[in-house]
């Protein structure tokens, strides 16, 4: 007489999806819970982890991004990160200008992305003629983020005179558009040639392979986290940063 078959093996191949399934969903709370210990997130659809405590984020761009779909960027949703505030290059020196700025500057307003313009300064060169340069350039209107002074380059001058061209510039675009300019530049550049003097100016700092924030000792407005991000409508790498508070403070900062 035939063996009967143990009726619990026809249940064998359930179990074993079972604890494959469990497995996975523990394996992925598991990675889930320490990316968030680790302060950073990784995105595939942006190529790069984004810092999990800051709820607003954005970019910067130059004519090195080429054209830029800027319906495609604002339209880029992932897991609720999107891309909320975009800072642009303008100008540079006291007579260059970035070849891509006013069309950058037209379609991410167009599109109902928040736009910012930076000068990249040249501190060979002088502060004011260089402020004459960007706000000849650039007419900020209600709902922008205030002037940028990109400054990262000591161009062989002295400390001081770094400093006393620095000022030149923020002083006159000061007066030009009615709000105090960002300073942007890296955690070490700050620290070495700008500390104690420009504390009062809102900072955007770059640092990266940082999982919180950046090292620096003072209050900080923006961070720019990486330099190698991808965002839809825009061809090759680009900066991310994020702001460092909410959405009611971001618009705080903006141009009334």
């Amino acid at each position: 007489m035939a063996r009967k078959k143990n009726k619990s093996l026809r249940y064998l191949p359930w179990i074993l999806i079972f604890l494959v399934f469990s497995a996975g969903v523990f394996l992925y709370g598991r990675n889930w819970w320490l990316e968030r210990q680790a302060g950073m997130i990784r995105y595939q659809e942006f190529g790069i982890d984004i810092p999990t405590k800051y709820n607003v984020h954005g970019i910067d761009v130059s004519r090195y991004q080429q054209t830029i779909n800027w319906e495609s960027v604002k339209a880029m949703n992932i897991a609720g990160v999107q891309i909320g505030f975009a800072f642009m290059k303008a100008t540079e020196g006291i007579s260059g200008s970035d070849s891509h700025f006013k069309r950058n500057w037209r379609k991410a307003k167009e599109a109902g992305v928040t736009r910012g313009a930076y000068h990249f300064f040249i501190s060979s060169k002088d502060g004011t003629k260089q402020a004459e340069n960007f706000i000849k350039t650039v007419k900020l209107a209600k709902g922008d983020l205030p002037p940028v002074l990109d400054v990262e380059q000591t161009n062989g001058v002295s400390k001081t005179l770094l400093q006393q061209r620095v000022k030149a510039f923020l002083y006159a675009a000061e007066l030009a558009y009615g709000v105090k300019p960002i300073i942007y530049t890296n955690a070490d550049f700050y620290k070495r040639y700008l500390d104690d003097a420009f504390d009062e100016y809102p900072l955007w700092v770059a640092h990266y392979l940082r999982p919180l924030a950046p090292r620096i000792e003072r209050n900080w407005h923006f961070w720019q986290h990486s330099e190698s991000g991808r965002v839809n409508g825009i061809a090759g790498k680009v900066d991310f940063n994020v702001f460092n508070g909410d959405s009611t403070e971001f618009q705080q900062l903006l141009l009334k």
